[in-house]
């Protein structure tokens, strides 16, 4: 019999992923876990299990954490705003005067708290996160995240070139500063909060720099965060820039920083052709896809479904403040609406995605970055969000699957009455 004292269980409507073209749904149902393993889900507990504690969330739903796969935090504070300009125009207009602000630590400290007090409010458990390239404040967003629960990769960011000067660092000191921003994290010991090697992407990054950082990354075996094909000026700067390059992701693919023994994400491949998608494809690279943030900043629609169908790996992006908002129910949101406006107006061989498909990408798509992260089969990390849609007054009777498609399309952190990260609770509403 296992020793019961360390077996926990909670108690709702349970809902989570295994595939992308279904929704699991287990009404009235436990979620039983040891530490943070999952055990599994039952209709009553085994008797094995009889005498365990259990948290009876009553007819509250229960989901696995949501996944933020790209945001960068420096811009939450400037999120909703300069939203009538296209990416690199956007850049130099907003967010790099806005991140220059993070070399002053005090408003760096200031800002950042105000991020990570609102991602904790909401369904996000996990998140992978682009600091500036300001080292200090690097840490302490790091810091902060670290004492939220949450579980955080968090990258110093890289540029050696096209940017303003206030925001550029030297080949060589970008190098040494990321270095020694690694063995900071090493010696905080954090248990939440993991490093990931962030160079922005390949027009603000030197040949040289990017080799460098191949070096960093394989002597401390990072994973890596960039962008890739968000935009048409973007991939012709890439082409002007790296004309050896057969394509934009192959200029990363040249030092090593695209897949394969390098777990790396790559956000919005909105206009990555067929060459590019094979790649993405062989080398094992995540797309992570951030619908608002590439209609606000006129960029396109990324075609997910064949991402999906190639059996890419696919996450979710808030991207804030590209985004204007952290909140993933609307990502979810964002990626059916443009889907279907893709499939009517752009190419009706790509069907749109399902409400099934999106809460998939979201959670277990999202989730596979972190490992066995985002749903809730046997052997997965305790990542829980309880969800009260009592709010959301409605005269009809519905189904748990129906009423998760409300909270998807209605829902803000209102409706948050529990989160678990990693098996530990981080708060329950009284």
């Amino acid at each position: 019999m296992k020793t019961k004292q360390f077996v926990y269980g909670i108690k709702g409507n349970i809902v989570y992923s295994k595939y992308p073209e279904k929704i699991e749904i287990c009404d009235n149902s436990y979620l039983l876990y040891e530490g943070n393993k999952i055990i599994g889900v039952f209709s009553k507990i085994p008797d094995a299990y009889s005498e365990i504690q259990v948290k009876d969330y009553g007819d509250r739903l229960i989901i696995p954490g949501l996944v933020d796969l790209h945001v960068h935090a420096p811009q939450y504070a400037f999120r909703g705003l300069g939203m009538d300009l296209e990416l690199l125009d956007w850049l130099n207009t907003n967010t790099f005067p806005e991140e220059a602000k993070y070399k002053d630590t005090e408003y760096a400290e200031k800002a950042y708290r105000i991020f990570v007090d609102n991602l904790r409010k909401g369904a996000t458990t996990r998140a992978c996160i682009f600091a500036t390239i300001h080292r200090k404040s690097t840490m302490i967003l790091m810091d902060l995240l670290e004492k939220s629960g949450l579980s955080t990769m968090v990258g110093k960011v890289n540029m050696d070139r096209n940017a303003p000067d206030y925001l550029i660092e030297h080949t060589e000191e970008s190098a040494d500063e990321t270095v020694e921003w690694i063995e900071e994290v090493i010696a905080k010991k954090y248990s939440r909060t993991r490093p990931i090697l962030t160079p922005r992407f390949i027009p603000s990054c030197t040949d040289e720099l990017m080799k460098r950082l191949k070096m960093i990354q394989k002597s401390y075996q990072l994973p890596v965060q960039s962008h890739l094909s968000e935009n048409y000026e973007e991939i012709a700067w890439v082409k002007e820039l790296c004309p050896e390059s057969a394509f934009y992701g192959d200029a990363y693919d040249q030092v090593g920083l695209f897949g394969k023994d390098c777990k790396t994400l790559m956000a919005h491949c909105v206009h990555s052709d067929e060459e590019e998608v094979k790649r993405i494809k062989e080398n094992g690279v995540y797309v992570v896809h951030c619908p608002e943030s590439n209609t606000n900043l006129s960029s396109g629609v990324a075609p997910i479904r064949t991402y999906l169908d190639e059996g890419i790996h696919v996450g979710i992006g808030s991207d804030v403040a590209g985004g204007a908002t952290e909140n993933l129910f609307a990502a979810m949101t964002y990626a059916i609406q443009a889907s279907k406006l893709r499939w009517r107006l752009q190419d009706d061989s790509l069907k749109p995605l399902t409400v099934a498909e999106a809460f998939y990408i979201a959670t277990k798509g999202g989730g596979e970055f972190f490992g066995k992260v985002g749903s809730f089969e046997p052997g997965y990390e305790v990542d829980a969000v309880v969800l009260d849609d009592s709010r959301l007054l409605h005269p009809q009777e519905l189904t748990v699957q129906q009423r998760l498609e409300r909270m998807i399309y209605l829902s803000d952190d209102r409706e948050i009455y529990a989160k678990y990260v990693a098996g530990e609770k981080l708060f329950e509403r009284g």
